[in-house]
């Protein structure tokens, strides 16, 4: 007699009961409790009060200028990033390793010692601040390029395994039947980086709209001009106000929540509309 779908489900996945409930409880503890927390805080707040500390016109531009550089560092990562996947793992040459690990250096790096690092680069007295033509530190450039910066590994070690699982004989395949090199890319390898592609955007985007340490020593912290929504959450802290601080940290994570939610579901249509292909 066969095995019921039940009892074969249960040999597949021995222990589900138990290591879903360690995930549920685990989940929790490090993720809704705080959440929760969050929101029961910003909760004593009367609908004026949290209007007026979480949309008043300095927040407000903090709003507007830690989103659109997340949206922008995010934006030229998926680009460079995309370009240094493919060399790294199509081609060999010397100090591929060296470089491959150095990819993983915002990784390891304390934050802050990648701020001071950025800001002696891009000042006005540093190697590149005194060549470019243009002022990058303290400015919404420079908290852009240290974005891109601390989010740059997050794009390649997501395209990384899809690029090495693509072999080239599709490629090679896809030529001989007389495609040519845009048609290659956009009906071979593009597919199959697409969803990848979106899932590592959307990583660098959610990790520079809470970045702070790297950011905090290039902006120069200018309330309306370049101070970011992290480094304003810090400050009402200081200052003791905790349910100011609370209410615009709710309308953060509302934002990036629906944000991170449009990339997922834009990654799910994608991924559907070109296995269909």
């Amino acid at each position: 007699m066969s095995a019921t779908p039940a009892a074969a489900r249960q040999r597949l996945l021995p222990g589900f009961g138990l290591s879903m409930g360690l995930t549920l409880a685990h989940l929790s503890l490090i993720v809704l409790l705080p959440l929760v927390a969050l929101g029961m805080k910003a909760a004593g707040l009367t609908w004026a009060q949290f209007w007026a500390a979480a949309a008043s016109k300095r927040v407000l531009a903090s709003y507007r200028l830690s989103f659109g550089t997340s949206f922008a560092a995010a934006a030229v990562n998926a680009v460079f990033g995309l370009l240094t996947a493919w060399v790294l793992t199509r081609y060999r040459f010397p100090g591929r390793k060296l470089l491959d690990a150095a990819i993983d250096l915002p990784f390891a790096l304390p934050t802050a010692v990648a701020g001071i690092a950025l800001t002696s680069l891009y000042g006005q007295q540093g190697w590149f601040g005194r060549a470019l033509p243009f002022k990058v530190a303290y400015t919404p450039t420079g908290i852009t390029v240290a974005l891109v910066f601390i989010g740059l590994p997050f794009v390649v070690r997501t395209l990384q395994p899809i690029l090495e699982d693509l072999g080239r004989d599709v490629e090679e395949a896809a030529s001989s039947l007389g495609a040519s090199r845009w048609q290659i890319i956009r009906r071979v390898i593009f597919p199959e980086l697409g969803p990848a592609l979106l899932t590592g955007f959307a990583l660098a985007f959610a990790r520079g709209m809470g970045e702070y340490g790297s950011v905090v020593f290039i902006s120069g912290n200018m309330p309306m001009r370049t101070e970011i929504t992290p480094l304003l959450i810090i400050t009402k802290l200081e200052q003791y106000e905790y349910a100011q601080a609370t209410a615009i940290a709710v309308v953060m994570l509302a934002i990036s929540f629906a944000l991170l939610l449009a990339i997922n579901q834009l990654q799910r249509r994608l991924a559907r509309r070109l296995n269909h292909v």
